[in-house]
């Protein structure tokens, strides 16, 4: 198994920089800063674009400059252009069935409702065999107030926990590219930030 592009979802736009919903984006910034990159508009795949190197491996980073909705557009076009199958994609984005401070790893199943993860399943010919690296963002408790509490602001103690999760998920990909998937997610699976 090798990952050749990991894409974190996002909305663009000031305003929903610091929202829930953009936890994925959080996640692939902060590993490209790990990794001394910084990432660059490239327009022919609709997105912000580097390139990192994982236990050798060479790996594309992706977030959409598009709405989440249309998040396939751009993960197709970047898949087709750098000749990256499916299975080869790993998917970051906030997860309302986890519980702030925990984060994990799965490969395939359906979008759970995520409208990202709904059109990157629909443009990629209803294949939904990619990884995906939820983030637990929790939930607001009444599925009327979805919409608001995704795109609303975590507070500081929110924002803290969820910081947490993604500095050991981001600790997790390290394990899970040198070849170990299987405590990867072990590890990730059993951490939940205080």
């Amino acid at each position: 198994m090798t990952i050749k592009l990991i894409v974190g979802l996002a909305n663009p736009g000031a305003k929903y920089v610091a929202t829930r919903h953009n936890v994925g984006s959080l996640y692939v910034n902060l590993l490209a800063k790990y990794n001394q990159q910084v990432l660059k508009e490239e327009s022919k795949v609709f997105g912000y674009t580097s390139q990192i190197k994982l236990s050798g491996n060479n790996v594309f980073l992706l977030i959409p400059k598009i709405f989440m909705n249309l998040s396939g557009k751009s993960v197709t076009t970047m898949a087709n252009v750098y000749n990256i199958s499916p299975k080869e994609i790993l998917v970051v984005h906030d997860e309302l069935n986890l519980l702030l401070g925990t984060a994990r790893f799965k490969q395939g199943g359906s979008s759970n409702g995520h409208n990202g993860l709904k059109d990157i399943i629909k443009c990629l010919g209803n294949n939904s065999c990619f990884y995906r690296l939820r983030i637990g963002i929790g939930h607001p408790g009444d599925k009327n107030k979805v919409i608001e509490f995704v795109l609303g602001k975590p507070t500081a103690i929110e924002q803290k926990l969820i910081n947490s999760s993604i500095e050991e998920a981001i600790r997790c990909t390290y394990i899970f590219f040198s070849k170990n998937a299987l405590q990867a997610m072990n590890d990730l699976h059993t951490y939940r930030a205080k």
